[in-house]
């Protein structure tokens, strides 16, 4: 059954298929994969954020919150400890990305989804019953191995399975799958805050077990991707599966391609060696600058710190876990706008767009705390101030959640041929998570030395990051996952790297600046 009759066409080869049920429930499915990442984000600041959760676990950082009322509110969180428990699970992600991408490459996409989802779980479990510091910073670790998978995995199990046309859509529901997962924490939060006895951080942490069940019981149920299939050398089951996804029978335009690839991929024996060829430095340079830049717009001062950030700006409690939430919100319906456009309006515009509304709200939410709080930290934000911060913030959130966002994850995941693809994705994530793990473990530090310039130094990187997309990105939207080199190969710049024999058949190639 299909649920248009769209031809899955893209830049340079036109395949057979419509859009079917199967293939966007099969997508909905694996990017829930998402949740389990989203509501780490979200949990973690407003558990720190909680008075009972600092008594017990970080002491020092309670007593110095509550002396600092009227003095420097740029340094009341200040802390290493604090800060390794949010960014400890980062650290762990970004080695086990690397364990992941032989996993997907050997046994398939889905079995590293719910090998991420289980260990999850043991992690939420561990958190959730933590006595001591020791044992939250296991629990982190744990959760961060399954993030690790996840994010390895999903991306590339949704490009693979997704027809080129509706490819951008289907891909961001990972980042759809995030936000949710960023939302729901902020709201469990808000509750939990409220609940007597002083153990409604165990219930947020707790939670973070729903999400993985989730993701793991999805994934136990999905089919593998034709491209895996084809890479384990089950050639005829992937073709029932690319006639399953695509809703007709002929298919053999598309699984020729997917066939060419694979050859090409099984003569690759040691992909983590060719991926530093020359033919793929196009593909090299933006896996590593993109999950780079995604990480220095200085969204993670808003997912992470969220409520630690509003209560430095002199919100009560309550106010901080609230604005957090109002900020998820917007995450989430902003996202929504990127599902509908990314296949229309192509990635370059929705880069562009969103890095310039971003280097606007950076510029001026440092120029409102710098009037506010200046050098000293000393002061506080009226309740019209308060508003117009956040409402600058929402702003921010906005720009990044239908650009930065969910393009972050998508470009990467679908810029690399087959042979390299797992090895490719697996650099995606750890740079992602490495810079991830440095801007958890020192933004608290950074706020307290740089105070408001720090939204100047991110705006910094904003203006970078935007001209590199003006200058080197080449649009990839509606073009074959299998077909993407040629999108490379007529680029004014990337065009010199990528040799002939890496486009695949005699498909007409793109005119030079798409």
């Amino acid at each position: 059954m299909a649920v248009g009759g769209i031809v899955a066409q893209g830049g340079s080869a036109n395949y057979e298929g419509r859009v079917t049920c199967f293939v966007v429930i099969t997508c909905l499915v694996a990017a829930t994969g998402g949740l389990i990442f989203g509501y780490d984000i979200g949990i973690s600041g407003g558990v720190t954020s909680m008075d009972e959760f600092l008594q017990k676990f970080f002491p020092t950082v309670y007593e110095k919150e509550k002396n600092l009322r009227h003095e420097n509110q740029y340094c009341k969180f200040d802390s290493h400890l604090l800060q390794l428990f949010t960014s400890s699970l980062y650290l762990a992600a970004l080695v086990a990305s690397f364990f992941a991408s032989a996993t997907t490459r050997l046994f398939g996409r889905k079995v590293s989804m719910v090998s991420g989802g289980c260990v999850f779980l043991f992690g939420a479990v561990l958190n959730g019953a933590a006595q001591n510091v020791a044992m939250l910073i296991i629990g982190r670790l744990l959760l961060g191995v399954g993030i690790g998978y996840a994010n390895q995995s999903v991306p590339v199990y949704l490009s693979e399975m997704a027809p080129a046309k509706i490819r951008g859509a289907l891909n961001i529901g990972f980042q759809m799958a995030i936000c949710i997962g960023i939302l729901a924490a902020n709201m469990v939060n808000y509750g939990t805050a409220q609940m007597k006895g002083g153990n409604g951080w165990r219930v947020s942490l707790a939670l973070a077990a729903v999400p993985a069940v989730i993701m793991t019981v999805g994934a136990i149920f999905l089919p593998d991707t034709p491209n895996s299939l084809i890479e384990r050398g089950q050639s005829e089951k992937a073709k029932e599966m690319l006639q399953k996804i695509r809703g007709v029978d002929d298919v053999s335009a598309e699984f020729q391609d997917l066939v060419e690839a694979s050859e090409t991929s099984k003569q690759v024996e040691h992909p983590w060696r060719n991926i530093l060829q020359r033919r793929y430095r196009p593909q090299l340079v933006i896996v590593v600058l993109i999950p780079f830049f995604q990480q220095l717009t200085g969204i993670n001062v808003i997912m992470f710190y969220a409520p630690v950030l509003f209560k430095t700006l002199g919100f009560g409690d309550n106010a901080a876990l609230m604005s957090a939430v109002i900020s998820g919100f917007v995450n989430v319906a902003a996202t929504l706008v990127s599902v509908f456009t990314v296949d229309k309006f192509g990635r370059r515009k929705l880069f562009l767009q969103g890095g310039i509304q971003m280097l606007v709200c950076q510029i001026a939410v440092g120029a409102l705390i710098g009037s506010v709080f200046g050098v000293s930290g000393e002061g506080s934000f009226s309740k019209g101030m308060g508003n117009a911060a956040l409402i600058l913030i929402c702003l921010y959130v906005a720009a990044f959640a239908w650009s930065w966002g969910p393009l972050g994850w998508l470009v990467p995941s679908e810029i690399f041929p087959l042979e390299i693809r797992s090895a490719g994705q697996s650099i995606n994530v750890s740079v992602n998570m490495l810079f991830t793990f440095f801007i958890g473990q020192l933004f608290l530090t950074l706020l307290c030395h740089m105070k408001f310039g720090l939204f100047f130094f991110f705006g910094g990187f904003v203006l970078i990051m935007t001209l590199f997309i003006f200058f080197f990105l080449p649009e990839t939207k509606n073009v074959p996952i299998e077909e993407i080199n040629s999108v490379f190969k007529a680029h004014w710049f990337w065009g010199k790297y990528i040799p002939d024999d890496a486009v695949i058949g005699n498909h007409h190639v793109p005119p030079k600046g798409a």
